[in-house]
């Protein structure tokens, strides 16, 4: 057991077990999604509140801890921390893609600069690191961090964050479309429920990422 054969779809079963992956730190980055204040709010409502109870558990319990970790560690390696929030550039939001206008859960109204749309402080940005604000589901398509990371001559990308089957994966294909190799942390993030992070995992492991714990990702070989 372990990331070489968990989380397999049907399509990937019979495949072969991948090659032992070595992180080049300076061509690595970790790019933490969308932690913010506005989803670790409880609803008034009771019925609504106890229908997240147990995803509000996990982003306590385990993602943030995790994800803080997570960063930490990348930090002492010396590999670059970015980050990506959802907010819009425009008070009334207009500047948002279709997909965050739609009436439902996924109707967010959140100016960048009001405190809801803010990063959670335990996972924040330290020093010069990059944060990108992004109007779609995808840090990648929705912002200039392609060229970013480019620039900085990124080749790998370590994902976390929020959720896992929204923003983590149009993220993640955005990325492979791209032909960086991509590492999806799966204790370090999560979906609305277990079933929807643990599906969503098992549909884009080894075909646009790799997911794996963070005692594994901490466990590689670097150079």
């Amino acid at each position: 057991m372990g990331w070489k054969t968990d989380w397999r779809s049907f399509y990937y079963e019979t495949a072969e077990e991948p090659e032992d992956i070595v992180l080049d730190a300076a061509r690595t980055a970790l790019l933490v999604i969308d932690i913010q204040n506005t989803y670790l709010e409880v609803s008034d409502d009771p019925a609504e509140a106890a229908r997240w109870a147990p995803f509000h558990a996990r982003m306590h319990d385990t993602v943030i801890p995790n994800t803080r970790a997570l960063q930490d560690w990348a930090r002492r390696q010396g590999i670059e921390v970015v980050h990506a929030r959802i907010a819009c550039l425009k008070e009334d939001g207009r500047d948002r893609s279709l997909s965050q206008k739609k009436p439902g859960f996924n109707y967010l109204l959140l100016p960048m600069t009001r405190e809801d749309s803010q990063i959670v402080p335990q996972v924040g940005p330290r020093d010069d690191e990059i944060v990108v604000t992004k109007t779609t589901d995808s840090a990648l398509t929705g912002t200039n961090l392609r060229i970013v990371l480019h620039n900085m001559g990124i080749e790998r990308v370590i994902c976390a964050g929020i959720f896992t089957d929204q923003c983590i994966s149009s993220t993640v294909r955005s990325l492979a479309d791209e032909s960086f190799d991509v590492l999806v942390i799966e204790d370090c993030c999560a979906a609305a429920t277990k079933e929807l992070h643990e599906n969503e995992l098992r549909t884009i492991n080894m075909i646009y990422c790799h997911v794996m714990s963070l005692e594994e990702v901490q466990g590689l070989a670097l150079r």
